[in-house]
């Protein structure tokens, strides 16, 4: 049934149907959950990871270089170690104005694309101050964020491989620099890691490509999907307008109700419950974010709701999202910034939606300012 998600504007009708067939369900041998406290159980149990236990990662093409989102303890452990300082409150309350003059510098226009326009280039500025990348790369290091993000829907292209051999290069470059020079930036702070032999050379590439493309991905779509989700609920719109300090709210519905990551997985170690050693659990994040048993009306966009226990956006447990808390700031700078110059934000033409089943968002979103 997975297989039939592909482009669609709404799946949460084929999540309902494998819904029906209980929290756990074979769907053409594999195994599915749409439950949340099962999804979030599986998540956080260690006796599941994300590769085979004889080290193999499922479905690596072998182009991107592998960062910790692809390996188990201890290796995942000691490289998110090393990155999460660049996303430590007192480095996210430094990207705030940034965010904010960036975000507001974005607005000068009557019509424009929300995707393209606005919700693409914000992050991957951002992303492009934290990793220290000079102002002369910032245009191709955006392409290829743009590039790397379409592979997740049409695999990966001759363009795709082309953009990967040069950002690689561009972050050769920029690591030789910081060797000789270091600065207060991402690279800096792994140039500083190799050198304590921390990681390796590979491992440095693929900590700065997970941090381009994770970063990139979730925030785009975030801000695509909740500017969206307003306008489809004027009334929700009307509110927010009129109470922009619910900014986080809107975000963390957003999050719930239409998560820009739809379904991750995870493979069993040891047999767990029926599941058997080295067999793949798909946990469907977008189905158990609106699971009635935890969320009353859960399809139902609502800013105001509590949310309790928390949904499984940025997943859970030792692989729950680094960037979660930048990407929750940009989200909330970006609806007020919309929400305050553009309160008459109106939909001028038809939304292409991303041809994805992991990702959903969309490509293009035209809109004008009344």
């Amino acid at each position: 049934m997975l297989e039939q998600l592909t482009g669609h504007e709404d799946p949460h009708p084929i999540y309902e149907r494998l819904r029906a067939h209980g929290p756990l369900t074979r769907d053409n041998g594999m195994w599915l959950t749409t439950s949340h406290p099962l999804a979030n159980k599986i998540l956080r149990d260690r006796r599941f990871g994300v590769r085979y236990t004889d080290g193999t990662y499922p479905g690596n093409a072998g182009l991107l270089p592998e960062s910790f989102l692809e390996t188990d303890p201890p290796d995942h452990t000691r490289l998110r170690r090393i990155a999460t300082p660049a996303f430590s409150p007192k480095k996210i309350d430094e990207y705030r104005t940034r965010v904010e003059k960036v975000a507001d510098s974005l607005l000068d226009k009557d019509e424009f694309d929300l995707i393209t326009d606005f919700a693409a280039p914000l992050p991957i500025s951002v992303i492009s101050d934290l990793l220290g990348i000079p102002d002369a790369d910032t245009a191709e290091f955006a392409d290829y964020g743009a590039l790397v993000a379409a592979s997740f829907d049409t695999g990966v292209t001759a363009e795709m491989a082309n953009a990967n051999d040069k950002v690689l290069a561009l972050f050769d470059r920029l690591i030789a620099q910081r060797r000789k020079t270091p600065g207060d930036d991402v690279i800096s702070s792994l140039v500083a890691a190799e050198a304590e032999q921390k990681l390796t050379a590979q491992e440095m590439l693929g900590t700065l490509v997970l941090l381009l493309v994770a970063g990139f991905e979730t925030t785009v779509n975030l801000i695509g999907n909740g500017i969206r989700a307003l306008l489809d609920h004027p009334s929700q719109w009307t509110l927010f307008k009129a109470n922009q300090e619910l900014a986080p709210a809107v975000v963390e519905e957003t999050l719930r109700w239409a998560p820009p990551v739809q379904l991750t997985s995870r493979i069993a170690h040891e047999e767990v419950d029926g599941i058997g050693r080295n067999e793949m659990v798909t946990l469907l994040l977008a189905a158990a974010n609106r699971d009635p048993e935890v969320y009353p009306e859960a399809h139902r966009f609502d800013v105001l709701r509590v949310h309790k226990p928390e949904h499984l956006a940025f997943s859970s447990g030792i692989h729950y999202c680094l960037g979660a808390t930048l990407a929750r700031m940009e989200g909330a700078v970006a609806f007020r910034a919309l929400a305050r110059r553009m309160p008459e934000l109106r939909q001028t033409g038809p939304i292409e939606f991303r041809d994805s089943v992991v990702i959903r968002g969309m490509r293009s979103f035209p809109v004008s300012r009344s």
